[in-house]
């Protein structure tokens, strides 16, 4: 069994035990087309746009204005682009950001442990960065969008992807991995370009403490700008209110708030 392998096959034993299927409420601004926030201050809707030979869809969020906003590619967990994915979107527009919330599934999501397993293991990583770079164009075409203020973010299976989104796209801003798969080759993350911040839980089973720091140690060596922050008494997935038996909300808040911080610093100013 390979690291990989490992990876999903200890995610599905935590989630079966934990009953973490990824589903909590988003609130009213969910889905749709062009909902305005009951505050007024966001726009949300379905777009479109050409990925390689593909019409992809996904979830924008913008702040309510002419803009132009520096925007975050928002990449969801193994679960799909759930409605905790387009919270998290809203909630990003609401502090000023355009968000849009990728899909990697095509349109596919679940809240089985087993089919999210599935998912990931008939995964094309191939067709997944050529959809990263396809969302990073499309925001760079938008008129309300700063092209030179655009960062990635993402949770778990999407953390890895926000990794590989500064892996693969050189103008990125900067990148925000949440406890995702992370690399300590050097010859690989000599290609990063962008602060990052990475965010884990030091009880974390899934992605493993020690490779977290092995990333931390090679960022050091070349020289990377990458801030990582263990958070105490967490395991995987510590920032989801769906996740019934790891949610903790005083950490995740901390989380939240290192996030925001991190974003006004690197990305607002």
């Amino acid at each position: 069994m390979n690291n990989a392998q490992r990876r999903i096959f200890i995610l599905s034993l935590i989630f079966l035990v934990t009953g973490y299927n990824g589903i909590v409420s988003a609130g009213e601004n969910a889905g749709g087309s062009n909902q305005i926030a009951d505050d007024g201050s966001i726009i949300t809707s379905t777009v479109w746009y050409v990925s390689g030979a593909d019409t992809v869809s996904a979830y924008l969020a913008v702040p309510k204005g002419e803009g132009k906003f520096p925007a975050l590619i928002v990449i969801h967990e193994w679960w799909g682009l759930t409605p905790w994915m387009k919270s998290n979107a809203d909630s990003f527009a609401k502090k000023g950001y355009a968000a849009l919330a990728i899909d990697l599934y095509r349109g596919k999501s679940t809240s089985d442990p087993k089919e999210a397993m599935d998912l990931v293991k008939n995964f094309s990583k191939e067709r997944a960065i050529i959809d990263l770079k396809a969302a990073f164009n499309y925001l760079t075409g938008l008129p309300n969008v700063n092209s030179q203020k655009i960062g990635s973010i993402g949770w778990c299976f999407g953390g890895g992807y926000s990794f590989q989104s500064a892996l693969n796209i050189p103008q990125l801003t900067l990148c925000i991995v949440n406890y995702g798969t992370l690399s300590s080759d050097e010859s690989l993350i000599k290609n990063i370009h962008c602060p990052m911040l990475c965010i884990f839980g030091d009880e974390d089973k899934a992605i493993l403490p020690d490779s977290v720091k092995a990333f931390d140690k090679a960022a050091k060596d070349i020289g990377l700008n990458a801030d990582v922050r263990f958070f105490p008494g967490v395991g995987h997935a510590f920032m989801n209110p769906g996740n019934k038996n790891g949610y903790k909300k005083e950490i995740a808040d901390l989380a939240w708030e290192n996030i925001f911080s991190f974003l006004d610093k690197n990305l607002k100013n």
